[in-house]
C-alpha cells in the first residue's frame, strides 16, 4: 500500500530566509496595509511556522518599521531618479508636484498615512517615519536651492519652503484616498500655488502644458 510523503518546506539560507520573511511583509502592506503585517500573516504568505519569521523578526513593531522605510525609500530613489533627467530646477520641481500626485501611487500614500498613525505608539515607525520625511524634504530642497542657483526662483529658506509644499503634497494625497474632489485638477491648481512660493514664473510648473 502506498502512501504520499508529506511535502516539506526547502530548507534555505539564513539570509535566503531573512530576505524572503523581508519581502512578504513588503507585499503585504502594500497589499493589505501595515496593519496587516502579523506574525502569522507573514508566516502564511511565506509558507512557514509563525515561529521561525518570530526568529527572524523578534518584534513585529521593528518589522513595520522596515517595511516601511523599505517602501518609502524605494519611492524617493525611483522619483530622484526621474528628476535626473529634467533639463532644470522649474522642470524637476514640477515633474516632483506631477508624480508624486499621480494617483497610481496610492498605495504607497496609504502606507505614509498608516505609518503617520501607528507612529504615535510604536517609536520605531515613528522614528523611521521621521527619517523618511527627512529625506523626502531634502530632495525639494535640493530643487529648491538649485533653482535659486539658476536665477528661476527666488526664496530665502529653501528648508522653509521645502517642508510646506511637503505638506501640501501629503495633505492632497491623504484626501485622494477617499477620492474626494474638493478640487478638479489638483496638480495644476498646486503648481500654481507652488509658483508662487519659490518665486517662479507664471505657469512654468504646471502640469497641463498652457494652463
Amino acid at each position: 500500500m502506498s502512501s504520499t510523503p508529506e511535502k516539506r518546506a526547502l530548507r534555505k539560507s539564513p539570509a535566503e530566509r531573512s530576505a524572503e520573511i523581508l519581502e512578504a511583509a513588503r507585499e503585504i502592506a502594500l497589499e493589505e496595509g501595515l496593519t496587516a503585517l502579523t506574525l502569522r500573516n507573514v508566516a502564511a504568505r511565506v509558507g512557514v511556522a509563525s515561529g521561525l519569521v518570530a526568529h527572524y523578526q523578534p518584534t513585529m513593531d521593528t518589522l513595520v518599521s522596515s517595511t516601511f522605510a523599505t517602501i518609502v525609500a524605494a519611492e524617493t530613489q525611483e522619483v530622484a531618479g526621474l528628476l535626473s533627467q529634467q533639463p532644470g530646477p522649474p522642470e524637476r520641481l514640477g515633474l516632483l508636484v506631477e508624480t508624486l500626485l499621480d494617483n497610481s501611487r496610492l498605495d504607497v500614500t496609504a502606507i505614509w498615512v498608516e505609518a503617520w498613525t501607528l507612529g504615535r505608539r510604536n517609536e520605531a515607525l515613528a522614528a523611521s517615519v521621521r527619517e523618511q520625511m527627512d529625506a523626502w524634504q531634502k530632495v525639494f530642497q535640493g530643487v529648491v536651492e538649485d533653482g535659486n542657483a539658476s536665477g528661476d526662483f527666488n526664496v530665502s529658506d529653501a528648508a522653509a519652503v521645502a517642508w510646506q509644499i511637503l505638506g501640501m503634497v501629503d495633505g492632497l494625497n491623504a484626501q485622494a484616498l477617499v477620492r474626494w474632489n474638493g478640487i478638479t485638477d489638483r496638480g495644476t491648481h498646486l503648481a500654481h500655488a507652488v509658483e508662487g512660493m519659490v518665486g517662479a514664473a507664471r505657469g512654468s510648473l504646471a502640469t497641463t502644458p498652457g494652463v
